[in-house]
Formats: structure tokens, sequence, C-alpha cells
């Protein structure tokens, strides 16, 4: 018995601090765009695999408003609010998506997106 509570407690300890995907410095690689960055090209299938569950067109789970288009997204990316909410580590209010918080490189993009003028 005493050979098996040695070998589970560090295998859970490895598993429980390595579980976490809230560092600025997240490894994940996102394609280099070819090109300016776009809505259309770049961000729009971020918001669709992150957002659109609850910020459809009716919003859902007590989303305040919808994300389903340029206009939409534009809004948000204009005031700041876009990046913010993305921006916040899991748990913090306000963070989106509250599943967990989007790679850093993924961040980085829109924010990319947002310094060259939001194009569509």
């Amino acid at each position: 018995m005493k050979k098996k509570v040695t070998f589970i407690l560090p295998l859970l300890a490895l598993l429980a601090t390595a579980c976490t995907s809230d560092s600025e410095s997240d490894l994940t690689e996102v394609e280099e765009p070819d090109g300016p960055i776009s809505y259309t090209a770049n961000i729009r299938g971020v918001i669709n695999s992150n957002c659109l569950s609850c910020h459809s067109d009716p919003t859902r789970n007590g989303a305040p408003f919808p994300l389903t288009n340029f206009e939409q997204v534009q809004v948000r990316a204009e005031n700041g609010s876009l990046l913010r909410a993305i921006s916040r580590q899991t748990g913090e209010a306000g963070a989106m998506p509250p599943s967990g918080r989007l790679p850093q490189a993924t961040i980085d993009l829109v924010e990319q997106w947002i310094q060259e003028g939001l194009r569509e």
C-alpha cells in the first residue's frame, strides 16, 4: 500500500501544477498572417470559436450584446472593451471567454488588428 501512495502523490502533484493556461508567456503557435490583419481573414474565426456561444443574436447566458458581425465586433474593439475582456486572467471579473483565457498569441493578434486600424 505504501508503494502505491509513494507513486500516486508525486503524480497528482505533477498533474495539479501542469494544467494551467493563464500565463502571459503562452507558447501556443499561431500562424503569422501573410498580409495585414483583417476581421474576415483573421479575427472572425477567433470570435466565432470563442464568443458566439453566448454573444450570438439573440444573446445567451446573460451576454449583454451580440458579436455576430464586423460592425458589432468593431464597436467593442474601438471602445477597448474587447481587448480588456480577453486580456484578463481566468476567474478575474469580466474575463472572457468564461471557459478560460485565450492563448497570448491570439490576444496579441486581436491587439495588432486593433492597432492596424480594424481592417474588415
